[in-house]
């Protein structure tokens, strides 16, 4: 017999990826609580691993990749066009990186906020714990 093991609405059957993309909203929401600022101007998407190459030489990672140990963690994707055909700045999660850097889940729920919130600060052009006494 096959079928689903559990009904949609229950959390058991949300996979991996779709509980990681509701932790990145949680962390997104959080934030916005916590700074007291709107960031719906940004855009935020998840990636499950980084582009071949990208963690090959730290030394040319820009401002824009957030690494530990030479393993990209997320990326600012800058604004682009002009007028009313621009697209907001992405910020991009990359997902099995950390979720090795934790080991339980409240862990990457720390780790994700963290970075989230490090991409922000990058984004608005001020420092971390600035975001914070916002």
């Amino acid at each position: 017999m096959r079928g689903t093991i559990a009904p949609a609405y229950v959390p058991i059957a949300r996979s991996r990826s779709q509980r990681f993309d509701g932790k990145v909203l949680d962390a997104v929401e959080d934030l916005e609580a916590h700074s007291g600022r709107d960031l719906a101007d940004l855009e935020f998407a998840v990636v499950d691993v980084p582009p071949v190459g990208a963690g090959e030489n730290e030394a040319e990672f820009g401002p824009d990749m957030l690494a530990d140990g030479g393993v990209p963690l997320s990326r600012i994707l800058p604004s682009t066009g002009t007028g009313t055909d621009t697209t907001p700045p992405r910020i991009v999660l990359y997902r099995r990186p950390l979720e090795a850097r934790a080991e339980t889940d409240e862990d990457l729920d720390e780790v994700i906020l963290e970075v989230v919130a490090e991409q922000v600060a990058a984004v608005l052009g001020i420092d971390r714990e600035d975001l914070d006494q916002s």
